[in-house]
């Protein structure tokens, strides 16, 4: 496969990102709102180390009158990065843009594939796709303000519609304005009668559509999103398609991050459960004196030790709201410990 050369892909070459067979886009982390926040993409970086990881969708309603540090701060570990927004107005899209770049992000990715009623009041999301000039023309205008890929994530279609057409069309039209980096969740988006998590479950899967699509855009990036829940399985399609991003296999089962990254990128070190463990308990200390409770930290790593006889003992402890409260970030190796000695009980 030879190497894209275009804008998206040059701006990340002095990161040591280029190349279209380990570009950052090879394993990421899907934006998912109420979890992927600074201190869950921070836990996830020490498990991928080479993982691009998304914020939260942010919309610009939020960072135009809200509090643009509390939506846009993270941790430099966190790199590479990229910001979510959630919109529909080319020129308020560009502003967010241009402060997702002033605040040192890797990249911009346009929301177009998520269903939930509240994004739908909002003229967003997944129905974006129904009207593909208007979303050329956001991309347009976020790529005229910013040295950033602007990338786009979308579903395959609306509602029950079948049509390779309706897809076709619609990534053809964006890919007019230059961008080359698709995130393609592999279904369709019902807008009525289906809650976020239905539309995550039922709409049935369609990777033969993205493979379609691969080959009538070639010189495009296709990562591939939905139904990734078996580590073989992320390596397989991270290899026929251009990258795949996985979401909630990671927040309830970590490990699968871990063993997927080191798949991928077999000569990358990944720390050991006790290290990350360590390294999260002085992350905890270091956000707790700057007023973030404990709750809030560790949250994402309740599924850390999923599968391991004793993980029901953590994640219990994990959520006691007494020890939680306590704020006192050692209780994080306390609960280790307590996991390792209730192993060895199972071993006996």
């Amino acid at each position: 496969m030879t190497i894209v050369e275009n804008k998206q892909l040059e701006i990340l070459a002095p990161r040591g990102l280029y190349g279209r067979a380990d570009t950052p886009w090879r394993l990421s982390v899907a934006p998912m709102i109420d979890v992927t926040d600074r201190h869950c993409r921070f836990f996830h970086r020490l498990l991928a180390p080479k993982a691009l990881l998304y914020t939260e969708m942010i919309t610009t309603g939020a960072l135009i009158h809200g509090d643009i540090a509390k939506h846009l701060k993270f941790n430099d570990e966190e790199h590479p990065l990229a910001l979510q927004l959630g919109g529909s107005d080319p020129q308020d899209l560009a502003h967010c843009a241009r402060l997702g770049q002033e605040w040192g992000y890797d990249e911009i990715n346009l929301n177009c594939g998520c269903p939930s009623e509240r994004v739908q009041k909002g003229a967003f999301g997944a129905c974006l796709m129904a009207e593909p000039q208007l979303v050329a023309d956001c991309i347009k205008a976020m790529q005229d303000t910013v040295d950033l890929p602007v990338t786009v994530k979308h579903r395959l279609g609306l509602d029950y519609g079948t049509s390779y057409d309706f897809v076709r069309d619609f990534v053809g039209q964006i890919y007019d304005t230059g961008c080359r980096v698709f995130v393609t969740h592999a279904r369709n988006a019902v807008l009525k009668g289906l809650s976020p998590k239905d539309n995550r479950e039922i709409p049935p899967l369609r990777y033969d559509v993205v493979t379609q699509l691969k080959r009538d855009f070639p010189e495009a990036l296709f990562v591939l999103n939905g139904g990734l829940k078996e580590v073989q399985q992320m390596h397989t399609m991270a290899n026929e398609f251009d990258g795949v991003m996985i979401g909630r296999a990671a927040w309830h089962d970590p490990y699968l991050l871990r063993e997927a990254s080191q798949l991928l990128w077999p000569d990358v070190t990944v720390p050991s459960n006790e290290t990350v463990v360590d390294i999260m308990t002085t992350y905890a200390a270091e956000e707790l004196a700057a007023g973030v409770p404990m709750r809030l930290t560790v949250r994402a790593m309740l599924g850390l030790v999923n599968g391991q006889k004793g993980s029901r003992l953590w994640r219990r402890t994990l959520s006691d709201h007494r020890l939680l409260a306590g704020n006192d970030p050692a209780f994080l190796m306390q609960a280790f410990v307590q996991f390792q000695n209730s192993q060895l009980l199972y071993e006996q």
